[in-house]
C-alpha cells in the first residue's frame, strides 16, 4: 500500500522538496467557499487520510450568501457547523473557515497574508486549489490568491509573525470544463470508485448547499427527496457525472487499459508552474492510487 512518507522523497530531492524522515504527507486545500473542497477532492482526499496523510480543508469565505432564504451570520455559522460535520465524516484533520465575505471576495494582500498564514501554520507538503478562470469571481480569486501566496510562503520578511517554509510545497489545481484561456490538463488522476460512498456521505453534510441552494439555483429543487436515503441515493447520481476524455486519458496512463476504462469515479488535478515542480511520475507516486 501507498504510504505518505520517505517512500517517495528521494524522487523528489531533485527538484527541492526534502522531508523528516518518517513524516507524513501534509495536505492543504483551499476553495472559496464551505463546500467546494469536499467537491472537488474529496474522494482523494479520504484516499490520502486512509494512507496515514494529514489533510486540512480551508474555506477562504464564510459562505454567508449561498443561500435563496437565509444570509449574513446565520447562514455563515449553519455552513460552518456543515463544514465540521463533513470534516469528521471524512476524516480530515481540520475544515477551517476565514471570515470573508461570500460573493465578496477580492486578492487583497490582507486576504494573501491569511492564505500564506494557513500554508504555513500546515507546514503544507502539497497545496491545492482552483485555477484562476471560473464562472465565480471568488472562485477566480482564491486561485489567485493561492498563486500569490506560491513564492511568498519561503520568505521570510513576508508575514513574519509565522515561520517562512524552508521547502516550497507543491501546488496543484483542481478539474474544471472552462476553456479560455486554457482548458484543464489532468496530470494525475485519482480513481474514487473505492470511496465514492464517503465522499457521498460528506457531501450530505452539506446539507444547505446539497439539497437547498444548489438545486435551487439550477432550478430542480422539487426534485430532491425528503427521505434522507432516497436523498442521498439522488446526490449521488447527481454528482456522477461523466469522466472527461482528457481524464479517461489521464486514468488509462496511470491504472491501465482495461482498469482505466471502467473507472466510474474520479478526480483530477493540473501541476501549477509555481511553488515546486514535480514530475508525472513523482505526481502519481505522491497521490493515492
Amino acid at each position: 500500500m501507498w504510504k505518505p512518507t520517505l517512500l517517495w522523497v528521494a524522487s523528489l530531492l531533485p527538484v527541492g522538496i526534502l522531508m523528516a524522515q518518517q513524516a507524513p504527507l501534509r495536505v492543504i486545500a483551499f476553495g472559496a467557499h464551505p463546500d467546494d473542497c469536499d467537491g472537488k477532492f474529496g474522494g482523494t482526499a479520504a484516499k490520502f487520510v486512509k494512507a496515514g496523510a494529514a489533510v486540512k480543508f480551508v474555506s477562504v469565505t464564510n459562505g454567508d450568501a449561498g443561500h435563496q432564504e437565509m444570509g449574513g451570520v446565520a447562514l455563515a455559522r449553519r455552513r460552518y457547523i456543515e463544514t465540521q460535520e463533513s470534516a469528521g465524516r471524512l476524516g480530515i484533520a481540520e475544515y477551517e473557515v476565514m471570515n470573508n465575505h461570500d460573493g465578496e471576495l477580492m486578492p487583497t494582500l490582507e486576504v494573501r497574508r491569511e492564505v500564506i498564514r494557513a500554508i504555513r501554520q500546515w507546514k503544507a507538503d502539497i497545496v491545492l486549489s482552483p485555477r484562476p478562470n471560473d464562472y465565480h469571481p471568488d472562485h477566480r480569486y482564491t486561485g489567485v490568491l493561492v498563486q500569490d501566496a506560491a513564492y511568498m510562503v519561503v520568505v521570510p520578511n513576508i508575514v513574519p509573525d509565522v515561520p517562512a517554509l524552508r521547502k516550497n510545497p507543491i501546488f496543484l489545481y483542481y478539474d474544471d470544463n472552462f476553456q479560455q484561456p486554457n482548458p484543464f490538463r489532468p496530470d494525475v488522476a485519482v480513481a474514487i470508485d473505492d470511496v465514492w460512498a464517503t465522499k457521498i456521505d460528506d457531501l450530505d453534510a452539506q446539507v444547505s448547499q446539497m439539497y437547498e441552494w444548489l438545486p435551487w439555483v439550477a432550478g430542480n429543487l422539487d426534485q430532491v427527496p425528503k427521505d434522507p436515503a432516497a436523498r442521498k441515493q439522488w446526490l449521488s447520481q447527481s454528482r456522477g457525472g461523466r469522466i472527461s476524455p482528457a481524464i479517461r486519458a489521464a486514468l488509462v496512463a496511470r491504472y491501465g487499459a482495461s482498469p482505466g476504462g471502467k473507472i466510474e469515479h474520479a478526480e483530477a488535478f493540473q501541476l501549477c508552474e509555481y511553488g515546486t515542480r514535480a514530475s508525472i511520475d513523482q505526481l502519481r507516486t505522491m497521490f493515492p492510487k
